[in-house]
């Protein structure tokens, strides 16, 4: 096996390296507007730089970014980018290695790709947490911190020559080129690596100690995204709340310094990542007041993995059940719509049956909108892979009830009617809907033309689902550039800056004057839906039928035909609907003959009417 630094040594530039990257425009054509990755026509392979790459990625939203930062730099030096193995000359595999099932379908990847007798790079979690597994013999290896030399793996590779660039050195440059699986979502990594040494993390081995961007580094590459037409900006890390630990900041002040980036108008809204418990303890009250500024999703995921202090002792994750209770509560009390999504760990060794029921009633407790269950995984290599482990039997009925208890919650029992801001960002799995998202990241289904991918709307929820609601667009928010002086001069208000919008301003019923913040951000929010709901009739005629059983019957039909398509979604089904906004759908018997007889009884009211009318001017 040969060595990446050996092979180019005394052979001028890298190979990867023809031309600098900034001189190198990214300008790819489109196959198809559904694909992962666009396509470009391929010349002959044996003309280095114009091969096609397959890339698959598993795992997190890190690993995400760092597929496209991969991706970006191989479009960069002439590559073609595919989402079918088939047709490509290389297979670049992206893997993680936080469970079982993911490294196992890593596992079947590679070995179709020998089998197909394709060129192979691996790259992710596993190899470098891993680097002697079996499966990764023969293998060009590129490591987690050195995905900025990937062209220079590829092109070895394609030689024929087995490479592995394993070291690690300081963290890739964040101005990579990159194409983003979502154009108007910019995955952001903060830092990588964490504090945390919990017993069943692999992730710790390949990622190692926390390692953290500068501040300016990061708002840089913020205002670029922003440039870009970007319309979320998602905050990625092993532990967002760990960031700047490291380099002597913390997170408030990255949050502080990336929010007064923001466009005001909230145009551009940002996700922050995944934190532990330990780390926003610290900062519970900061950390709340950025998730209240109307620019930022009231929205954050915070692991609690059990609701056993003796399981969490063992898992070494250096926090208490009542502890995570403190952060839910706190961000709750001082976040008006706050979401929290969590995790749990079901049948971590020594979990009884009295730890799980604390993990159930814990849930239970709080009804999480969101909360990812998963089995206990031994990791190869961790503390918690040598400890004693609780049957598999019970780990699955254990996994099967605390998800029967989950998916019986209705956490958007309420919804129906509101007006809420929503901004769009993706087209759903029935290929129908676009997916929008409120302040409060409640994913809204709505029937609009593809043009309005990355624009916000005013919407009315129509009815609400076990996953998602479904909303009506009531009219678009156009965007403007509030800090023009010529508004000023034009005797038109002029907003203040993002952060004190919600301050400043009433929403009215005219959703530009607080195009800022959006109905939802409000603390007028619910005399602005009682208004609307007085106000908006002249607007939306249908909405007269209320109050008639034919409009009644119509609205349980549809909302029926939501549930059905909302279902679908959730599943992720990818076969077409038959089915518009505002149709009937499909029409049992029962509901044909009602009505019918309704119809027959409206005609027969009406013939008896004029009936008595010509007998009464005959008498006359």
């Amino acid at each position: 096996m040969d060595d990446i630094e050996d092979l180019v040594v005394g052979a001028g530039a890298p190979p990867g390296f023809r031309l600098p990257l900034s001189s190198v425009g990214v300008n790819l054509k489109k196959k198809r507007s559904d694909k992962f990755y666009q396509t470009q026509d391929s010349p002959s392979p044996k003309i280095p730089g114009t091969q096609t790459i397959y890339i698959k990625t598993f795992g997190c939203s890190h690993n995400q970014s760092d597929s496209e930062y991969m991706a970006g730099q191989l479009s960069a030096f002439g590559y073609s980018l595919s989402d079918n193995p088939q047709e490509a000359d290389l297979w670049l595999i992206n893997t993680c290695t936080v469970k079982s099932p993911s490294q196992s379908a890593m596992d079947t990847l590679i070995a179709k790709c020998k089998i197909a007798k394709k060129p192979l790079v691996v790259a992710g979690c596993v190899p470098q947490g891993s680097r002697d597994l079996k499966e990764l013999e023969g293998v060009s290896i590129v490591g987690v911190q050195q995905i900025d030399r990937v062209v220079e793996v590829v092109e070895e590779t394609l030689k024929g020559h087995e490479v592995r660039l394993l070291n690690r050195k300081t963290l890739p440059a964040l101005d990579l080129p990159k194409v983003r699986r979502n154009k108007f979502v910019e995955i952001l990594p903060i830092n990588v690596g964490c504090l945390g040494a919990c017993t069943y993390c692999k992730t710790k081995h390949a990622r190692g100690h926390l390692g953290s961007y500068t501040i300016d580094s990061l708002v840089g590459r913020v205002k670029s995204v922003i440039a870009d037409g970007v319309k979320e900006i998602w905050l990625s890390s092993e532990d967002t709340g760990a960031y700047g630990r490291d380099i002597g900041v913390n997170l408030p002040t990255l949050l502080n310094s990336i929010v007064s980036e923001l466009p005001p108008d909230a145009s551009t809204m940002l996700r922050i990542g995944m934190t532990n418990p330990p780390f926003i303890l610290e900062h519970l009250k900061e950390i709340a007041e950025v998730l209240c500024h109307p620019c930022v999703y009231s929205f954050l995921h915070v692991p609690v993995q059990s609701g056993s202090d003796a399981v969490l002792s063992a898992m070494n994750r250096e926090y208490t059940e009542s502890e995570f209770r403190t952060v839910v509560d706190t961000l709750i009390e001082l976040v008006p719509g706050m979401q929290i999504a969590t995790d749990i760990i079901c049948g971590f060794p020594g979990e009884t049956n009295e730890d799980f029921a604390q993990t159930v009633s814990l849930i239970k407790k709080y009804n999480f909108p969101q909360v990812h269950i998963s089995q206990f995984y031994p990791r190869p290599g961790t503390p918690a892979a040598r400890m004693k482990k609780v049957p598999s039997a019970v780990v699955k009925k254990r996994s099967r009830e605390l998800t029967s208890v989950f998916e019986a919650f209705t956490p958007y029992n309420g919804m129906e009617g509101r007006i809420e801001r929503i901004w769009i960002t993706e087209v759903a799995a029935d290929g129908i809907h676009l997916v929008g998202h409120t302040k409060g990241y409640v994913q809204v289904l709505v029937v609009a033309p593809e043009s309005m991918l990355g624009v916000s709307a005013i919407v009315k929820i129509t009815s609400v689902g076990r996953w998602s609601v479904f909303g009506e667009v009531m009219e678009t928010i156009n965007h403007k550039n509030h800090k023009s002086a010529s508004r000023k001069d034009s005797g038109e208000d002029i907003f203040s800056p993002c952060s004190n919008a919600c301050e400043s301003y009433e929403c009215t019923r005219e959703p530009e004057p607080c195009a800022c913040c959006g109905p939802e951000s409000c603390l007028g929010q619910t005399n602005l839906e009682e208004e609307s709901a007085a106000s908006r009739n002249s607007m939306f005629p249908e909405d007269l039928n209320n109050r008639y059983l034919i409009g009644w019957l119509l609205r349980k039909r549809k909302n029926h035909a939501n549930k059905r398509v909302e279902g679908e979604i959730a599943s992720g089904s990818k076969r077409k609907q038959e089915w518009t906004q505002g149709s009937i759908g499909e029409w049992s018997v029962v509901d044909k003959a009602l009505l019918g007889g309704m119809l027959t009884s409206f005609f027969a009211i009406m013939a008896l009417l004029i009936l008595l009318g010509m007998r009464s001017l005959s008498s006359n």
